[in-house]
């Protein structure tokens, strides 16, 4: 096999993964193909969060497979971990490699054997390796790997096993590679980064990290995904201190209705993070604050749904991502009573989507006539010759420039939000 084409589904964990496999295949000799018809191997890296990730993952291997049956086709991932039973019943995957496997996939090529799983609880340690020729203008690190949390709707921590943390001395390689390659902005990223540090011994925390980061080269970094438990005071105030914090937060809250947070298993009350929503507005300036929402959870009442609204629209929210609920096998919620019928469902999350659209574009009209630090990614487009960047607050921003600035900081003004774009002017 000489070409190859990777195609990745779901988290930001699964791109940096997706990355390292590829940097073993080209160590093989392999190059990047095209797309996956002008490829000798063609690897899925899936998602499984929902049943629609996992019906994506089942219709574009068998696609793969019809445009070019002399394809080797790999299935790996969430969705490969926790079906591999069926998988291997399917003629247009040739061979089935769990999220353990997959970090060591150049050895299972080699392999005969078709379905290559593993009992993912008897890792016990975080497996790290190192990006050494990373490409993108944003660098992302991962920490952490699995989750110890069991949210009633959830089979991600049975695909990814128990929270494991990396070490700070693999952060620190890592941090200086990407530092060596010139990168600017940094992403700490993982399943549950909260959990870093917790099965070190002595027990680290998400502070200890953050200021390896702060005496780094590094110019600005974010924080993925955080459980609102994982919110304090004292991380509030110590990344309002940061000279490099990205004013950028994503709280997994996924309700915002008590009954149906207990019912999901989530540890904490609308109440608790509203204030905790409070405190980062009032500790920043314009951040945006981000979430997930899932609607349609067994026995949501039209009561409940209301709640969550009402909460919503009272909250500092800027946006949320919202989901109907995905009745996922071998979970809690999937044996609860009074499932919601989907047309309900998909009615309740368009509601909600309106809702925080209309957020969203309050945020953004906020930030008019503001500067802010854009770090803009990519070449001009070359039918509209405009740059797109990304502000300190997650604003996508596109602006024309004489100069190129490709893969640098600039100061901009955001000038117009027109058609649901944010325009800005490089301030000289």
């Amino acid at each position: 096999m000489k070409y190859y084409y990777i195609k990745t589904l779901g988290c930001k964990t699964n791109q940096i993964e997706s990355n390292l496999i590829a940097e073993d295949l080209e160590n093989l000799g392999m190059l990047k193909a095209k797309n996956e018809k002008e490829a000798d191997l063609f690897i899925l890296n899936s998602c499984s969060v929902t049943s629609n990730a996992d019906n994506e993952a089942i219709r574009i291997l068998r696609k793969a497979k019809k445009d070019n049956p002399e394809n080797f086709t790999v299935l790996t991932g969430c969705f490969a971990q926790l079906e591999a039973s069926t998988i291997q019943n399917y003629d247009f995957i040739d061979m089935v490699l769990g999220n353990t496997e997959k970090m060591n996939i150049t050895y299972y090529l080699k392999q005969s054997k078709k379905v290559n799983v593993s009992d993912i609880f008897a890792q016990n340690k975080f497996l790290y390796k190192r990006i050494k020729n990373p490409t993108k203008t944003r660098a992302y690190l991962k920490i952490q790997d699995g989750c110890n949390n069991r949210c009633s709707y959830c089979t991600i921590w049975r695909a990814r096993g128990k929270s494991r943390s990396a070490q700070i001395k693999d952060i620190k390689e890592q941090l200086q590679i990407y530092t060596e390659h010139g990168f600017q902005e940094l992403v700490l990223t993982g399943i549950h980064i909260g959990q870093w540090g917790l099965d070190h011994n002595p027990k680290s925390s998400l502070i200890d990290l953050i200021d390896l980061v702060e005496n780094s080269e590094i110019k600005r970094f974010r924080l993925g995904s955080l459980n609102p438990l994982e919110i304090t005071e004292g991380l509030i105030n110590h990344l309002s201190q940061s000279k490099k914090f990205c004013p950028h937060f994503h709280l997994s809250l996924q309700s915002a209705c008590n009954k149906t947070l207990k019912a999901m298993n989530r540890h904490y009350s609308v109440e608790h993070y509203l204030e905790q929503i409070e405190m980062i507005n009032e500790s920043f300036t314009l951040p945006f604050v981000g979430s997930d929402i899932i609607v349609g959870f067994p026995d949501e009442t039209d009561k409940d749904f209301e709640t969550t609204c009402q909460n919503i629209l009272k909250s500092k929210l800027t946006t949320a991502h919202v989901f109907p609920y995905s009745r996922r096998k071998n979970t809690l919620a999937a044996q609860m009573s009074n499932q919601i019928k989907q047309e309900i469902k998909l009615q309740r999350a368009n509601i909600l989507k309106n809702i925080m659209d209309t957020k969203y574009k309050d945020f953004l009209n906020k930030n008019l006539k503001t500067q802010h630090q854009i770090m803009f990614e990519k070449k001009p487009c070359p039918k509209t010759g405009l740059y797109k960047g990304l502000s300190e607050n997650y604003i996508t921003v596109y602006t024309q420039s004489p100069k190129n600035v490709c893969n640098t900081m600039q100061k901009c003004l955001l000038t117009n939000f027109i058609n649901e774009k944010m325009y800005a002017e490089v301030v000289d």
